[in-house]
């Protein structure tokens, strides 16, 4: 037997009894005579005392190197009261031990697996070593928390009569969005597998089959870039999809689920409950962004009507003029401003980024110098100020002037520590556009999903501005991370046709690429709706990350690589050839 207890399992109520203990040298320290090591496992830490007078086969103590994995086995004893820990459950207790046997060596490590106060080591290093990086406590804490966030839902969604049914891996490739990872047929040659993006039609089909409550835990394959919020390649999401229910009936349904991953589970609290439902058109008017930090409450203000009254050139030639309050934001330097502010605004596609200040009940520095006295106490009272504050304006079109002040607005929060780790602020955005104009191909063309049934139906359709039309669409957000999108699907072949033709789509080529699911809807279709939250964002939120890579086991590099086992990878010549694939060379010397 290699152990009795687990390192993090043992208490004062086990004080006489005899125990085995297996795990890794965390710490060891020779004080002379008297050996102390704490050994470790995923549990937690034991304090081992190896005294030569006792112990068998001192001399393996003596010769104990740092992550060795031992067996001790021993009596459990009290510890001297003023040598307690209290920083380990088991810190008023030690092994002392009678035997030690190395169960396994340990070379020279890489790097320090726990003394990181130095900071932290090359991303590909670790990545190399992900193995030995998993061993420290964050890290393995977030992929434990993960596992316990999982069996939460799934214990939540079978509760509520949902069914996990998987559905396929070896798909077909389907216009989601992002490039398809295909895979080349052995037996059916020059055809190719997808790998999918999202069971997004399987899961409608299991509606009309009807299952209707269907969840998975399911694993996801794009080929995208990496950034901090998405993984190259692969993920998980929570996919779901209900029949008969309304999209607020939905929110009903799954709300609850958000709040005990918060609270129960995370330990952080709910800002709101209910989560609110803001429209797209309002979120972006009002935070300048359809997943913004809810946490603080700044809120940017129309000002076009005064602005136009003035003479300064910049405004007057823009079709929205906006404006972002910032209580106590005259303390940020100029500085600040020029550099971290307006570079913020700038990556949001603004052209720059005007300011100026309101101290003592008077406006001083930036652009306060092109406008009237008379004009700046209207703006004082159109904008009630009575605090000192800054002022930013974003001037440009609808969405420029809102989406610049939005990254203003985002990194005032980080500045002025707006943003409370152990809040939560989740909320619904509903009523996206159905449609947006497409300025390189001069169209008309979906917003998003063009699955989604558009609010008023056919009607809507045919009577309405495409632009003017809404879809029965919603995210749910926390935090400023966008959790998943998810509608009320079109389930009606005439009102999907519509929908694609005002999109410049034929019947022909909608049947083309979607014929079969189209086919089934004939069949009779309830209606249904769902939504896809992503696992490992839903973590990043929960733990307080703001690098994906931290929450998965094995993730890949900013290059789409994974160092540890070295994937992507050539293969052999002659499984080409059972493919019938060859390498381009113009394809390898890239």
């Amino acid at each position: 037997m290699y152990r009795t207890h687990t390192c993090g399992e043992l208490r004062t109520d086990h004080v006489g009894k005899e125990v085995a203990l297996s795990g890794w040298v965390h710490k060891r320290r020779d004080l002379g005579g008297l050996i102390f090591v704490d050994l470790r496992d995923r549990y937690g830490k034991t304090q081992i005392l190896l005294d030569p007078e006792v112990v068998a086969q001192y001399e393996i103590a003596e010769g104990l190197k740092y992550e060795y994995i031992i067996k001790v086995v021993g009596e459990v004893i009290l510890r001297d009261e003023k040598v307690i820990n209290t920083a380990l459950d088991t810190g008023k207790i030690e092994l002392k031990a009678k035997s030690i046997e190395v169960l396994s060596k340990a070379k020279t490590m890489p790097f320090e697996i726990f003394e990181t106060d130095k900071g932290e080591e090359d991303e590909e290093l670790r990545l190399k070593y992900r193995f030995l990086e998993l061993r420290r406590e964050k890290l393995k804490n977030n992929i434990i928390f993960r596992s316990k966030v999982i069996g939460h839902i799934r214990s939540y969604m079978e509760e509520r009569n949902f069914i996990d049914i998987a559905t396929p891996i070896l798909t077909v490739s389907s216009p989601e969005g992002a490039r398809d990872f295909l895979v080349p047929s052995r037996i059916h040659p020059g055809k190719f597998y997808a790998l999918p993006q999202a069971p997004q039609q399987y899961k409608q089909l299991l509606m009309i089959a009807g299952f209707d409550r269907y969840y998975q835990i399911a694993p996801c394959m794009r080929d995208e870039d990496p950034r901090a919020d998405r993984s190259p390649g692969e993920f998980y999401q929570l996919d779901c999809e209900t029949s008969f229910m309304t999209s607020e009936e939905f929110f009903q349904l799954m709300e609850p689920l958000f709040i005990e991953l918060t609270e129960k589970v995370a330990g952080k609290k709910v800002l709101n409950n209910p989560f609110p439902r803001i429209p797209f058109k309002e979120c972006m008017e009002t935070y300048g962004s359809d997943r913004p930090d809810l946490r603080f409450d700044l809120k940017i203000q129309e000002i076009t009507d005064w602005a136009k009254e003035t003479d300064f050139k910049v405004f007057n030639s823009a079709d929205h003029i906006r404006v972002l309050v910032v209580p106590g934001g005259n303390e940020f330097s100029r500085k600040e401003i020029d550099g971290e502010f307006t570079d913020a605004a700038k990556r949001a596609h603004a052209k720059g980024l005007a300011w100026t200040k309101y101290v003592n009940g008077t406006f001083e520095g930036g652009v306060s110098k092109f406008f009237t006295p008379e004009q700046l106490e209207a703006l004082t009272a159109q904008l009630s100020l009575n605090t000192d504050s800054i002022l930013f304006f974003g001037a440009d079109n609808w969405e420029v002037s809102a989406t610049g002040l939005g990254a203003v607005r985002h990194l005032v929060g980080d500045k002025m520590n707006l943003k409370d780790p152990n809040l939560v602020a989740w909320a619904w955005i509903v009523d996206f556009p159905m449609y947006e104009w497409d300025k390189e191909r001069e169209k008309v063309d979906f917003g998003h999903n063009p699955f989604s049934m558009p609010k008023g139906g056919m009607k809507a359709l045919e009577t309405q501005e495409p632009l003017d039309i809404l879809a029965d669409q919603y995210d749910i957000i926390a935090n400023g991370l966008e959790l998943s999108s998810g509608a009320v699907r079109n389930k009606d072949p005439e009102v999907m046709y519509k929908a694609f033709e005002i999109a410049g789509y034929t019947k022909e080529a909608v049947d083309k690429e979607f014929g079969h699911m189209i086919g089934a809807f004939k069949y009779g279709a309830p209606p249904h709706c769902g939504f896809a939250p992503g696992i490992e964002r839903l973590i990043m939120l929960l733990t307080g990350e703001e690098n994906i890579r931290r929450v998965v086991a094995f993730p890949k590099n900013q290059k789409a690589e994974e160092p540890m086992i070295g994937s992507p990878a050539v293969v052999k010549a002659e499984q080409l050839d059972e493919l019938g694939l060859s390498i381009l060379d113009t394809i390898v010397s890239k």
